[in-house]
């Protein structure tokens, strides 16, 4: 391969290659390492379409029966592999496709040209009337990206099904565009979406093309061989490879500070994240090193392994991958720190003592203590009477004047010997000790950069520790992704009063790459009427998100009791398993750790495989079985199929996460509840099944 010339793969590519039996996968993947190594080599049999109308695609030959479709320009050195099926159905998909760059947005577009079924005056006037398009111009549709041949037959299309079903047929980047404006979004808005993503027009020449954002986000240029097998060995991952220009403008960027991107759940937050932190590790200097960390330990494995998926070596030595508080914990020790961090079942004993102790008339349990303390307390550095009694508890329900305050500082004063005395620490007890400690050490910051996942669950405690491991403010130390609807531990972090600034340096997802918009709008109207922060000072209402996908609405069923649930569910994954889907694409999910044990005993006894997805593992998808998981456990995975049972009264929300101290408290929990159904009903990319037996949640209502 001579160094002008260039090969790429599309994304479609990908999807029809995932769709071959495996030996014939093996027979594509030695063609693409001859594709790759030598693209004009006539063992390739390039042949002209007899019935193609674009002269620049072929077909190259595999084996007898199959056939790869492909884009030669010679003269700028490019070769696209489009497709790749059985020989007829290559042909067929081909016959109509043309390859050109778009002359308004300068992308490379893969689109059908339509024959339009001539109507008479009445009909087209009719359907001009009712087109779906028919408050956008001509001039608007070509800006979006729309090939002028194509303008007719988009104006023909009345029913947003219609549209839907296009999708194949329409460029990926005006598809994706039209598709805001079918749901409703103002023409004006959506072209200020478009042209932030517009590049020059290069004529017809695919290489310049190439490197453009929007071609980029359905096209791979391969580099070498090692990059080509990753890439071929999960084809359906697709997250590896293609970024959106949005995602891939932020994952580029060079920020004076800090940056914070918020997306609601399936925008991608996740995947913008690692390959941020792939683009920063690429540019260390000597020792310099990454901390990529999240809220729970199960995230961080997860995060971990699909690194592996898009470093190089080098480049995942310079990450370390680490919930926060392992890394606490671990930090600590190094420090010959003799206390161990405890979490409820040693912290809550304590409690109960240090309130016994304190022997005071107020009305309050541990719990309302335990939440003062970690929320107003520690946050605040209010360790001694003196400071607490001129603390803020602005967002607290339980109002506390002087003299109260003083009493419950007795409790304070009680639980924090019972910890010196235990040689234990609640966790945001740690975080504080760890950043005083930080403090005393005169050196450069542990580390160059900081990425942060599922920001919205962190403390302020939390990010005060990061604040202090990443420095003073520099270029680009903290990158956090998050979304406060998907906060599900009831932790409301403020960036600005932590020492993290993100003004300026904000950015929004809004593509869901995940669910289909059935699934998206029934699980947000969940939170409808609740207001959510955007991890600072402002507001996020969320609602400038679109799905590019469509399906069926959320199934919602009630039964009369658990053995009636039970048999709907197992008879559903028999069904689908039977039309197709894998075990390992279905999951059940349930509020409490004891219902996923009981319907893991069920679908046993019931001869079905299943699979508990548990904390701190991976979720291994080659181990075949269906998969189980607890509300909290799913966070973070995605599967085509979800299940989420028992959604009962006193379950969800459970009644024992229900903090009913005050009206606030209260609240705050309901919302946390609701928070995580709505999570749970987002790990679904095509089905949602919602199933109650007995008295059904008060959030089904």
């Amino acid at each position: 391969m001579t160094e002008t010339t260039k090969v790429a793969i599309s994304s479609d590519f990908l999807t029809a290659f995932a769709r071959l039996p495996r030996n014939v996968q093996g027979r594509v993947t030695e063609f693409l390492n001859k594709f790759r190594n030598d693209p004009a080599s006539p063992g390739l049999h390039y042949e002209k379409l007899s019935q193609g109308i674009d002269k620049k695609i072929y077909s190259a030959r595999i084996d007898d029966t199959y056939r790869a479709i492909v884009v030669r320009q010679q003269e700028s050195g490019v070769y696209l592999l489009l497709w790749v099926d059985h020989h007829d159905e290559a042909y067929a998909w081909a016959a109509r496709k043309r390859c050109e760059v778009n002359p308004k947005t300068g992308a490379i577009q893969i689109y059908d040209v339509q024959t339009i079924d001539e109507k008479t005056v009445d009909d087209a006037e009719e359907s001009v009337k009712l087109s779906l398009f028919i408050k956008v111009s001509d001039e608007e549709l070509l800006k979006l990206g729309l090939p002028e041949v194509q303008l007719k037959y988009v104006r023909g299309m009345t029913e947003k099904s219609e549209f839907y079903a296009a999708e194949g047929s329409i460029p990926h980047d005006a598809y994706e565009y039209l598709s805001w404006i079918v749901e409703g979004f103002e023409v004006n808005e959506v072209l200020e979406m478009a042209a932030e993503e517009m590049a020059e027009a290069a004529g017809d020449d695919l290489g310049t093309a190439l490197d453009t954002p929007s071609t980029l986000k359905s096209f791979v240029v391969v580099e070498g061989e090692d990059e080509l097998r990753r890439i071929m060995a999960e084809p359906l991952e697709k997250w590896r490879v293609f970024l959106h220009p949005t995602q891939r403008k932020i994952v580029k960027k060079n920020y004076s500070g800090s940056a914070r991107v918020l997306g609601s759940a399936g925008t991608g937050k996740t995947v913008v994240a690692m390959h941020r932190a792939k683009q920063l590790a690429a540019s260390l200097q000597d020792r310099e090193r990454i901390l990529f960390t999240t809220f729970t330990a199960n995230l961080a494995a997860d995060i971990r392994e699909n690194l592996k998926k898009i470093c190089s070596t080098e480049e995942l030595r310079r990450i370390e991958v680490i919930h926060l508080d392992a890394w606490v914990s671990q930090f600590l020790r190094e420090a010959n720190f003799s206390a161990q961090i405890g979490y409820d079942e040693e912290i809550d004993p304590l409690w109960e003592k240090a309130v016994l102790a304190a022997n005071i008339d107020l009305p309050y349990d541990e719990g309302f203590y335990k939440e003062e303390w970690n929320r107003i307390v520690i946050p605040q550095e209010m360790l001694t009477l003196e400071k607490y009694v001129r603390a803020t508890r602005n967002g607290r329900g339980t109002r506390l004047d002087r003299k109260k305050r003083i009493l419950v500082w007795k409790v304070f004063e009680n639980y924090h010997n019972l910890m010196k005395e235990n040689q234990i620490r609640d966790i945001n007890t740690a975080m504080y000790e760890c950043s005083k400690l930080l403090g005393t050490m005169a050196r450069r910051p542990k580390y160059a950069h900081i990425i942060v996942d599922e920001g919205q669950d962190f403390s302020d405690n939390a990010y005060k520790l990061l604040r202090a491991l990443a420095g003073e403010e520099h270029e680009n130390d903290l990158f956090i992704v998050g979304d406060s609807h998907q906060r599900i531990y009831r932790n409301h972090p403020t960036l600005s009063k932590c020492g993290i600034n993100v003004r300026g340096r904000s950015s929004i997802l809004k593509i869901n790459y995940r669910t289909t918009e059935e699934i998206r709008t029934h699980a947000f109207a969940l939170l409808n009427g609740i207001s959510f922060d955007d991890l600072d000072e402002g507001f996020d209402p969320g609602d400038k998100c679109q799905s590019l996908t469509h399906g069926e609405k959320p199934v919602i069923k009630e039964f009369s009791d658990a053995r009636e649930e039970f048999e709907f569910i197992a008879a559903e994954v028999d069904r689908l398993k039977g039309s197709g889907v894998a075990l390992t694409d279905i999951c059940i999910v349930a509020r409490t750790k004891k219902l996923v044990d009981d319907y893991i005993a069920q679908f046993t006894k019931a001869g079905v495989r299943s699979y508990a997805i548990k904390r701190n593992k991976v979720d291994d998808r080659s181990f075949e079985g269906l998969r189980v998981a607890t509300m909290h456990r799913v966070k973070g995975l995605e599967f085509k199929y979800v299940f989420i049972a028992a959604v009962n009264n006193r379950i969800i929300p459970l009644s024992s996460a229900v903090n009913k101290t005050d009206a606030v408290s209260e609240a705050e929990s309901l919302v946390s509840e609701k928070c995580l159904l709505y999570v749970a009903m987002t790990r679904a990319q095509k089905g949602v099944y919602i199933t109650s037996y007995g008295r059904k949640s008060e959030f089904l209502k």
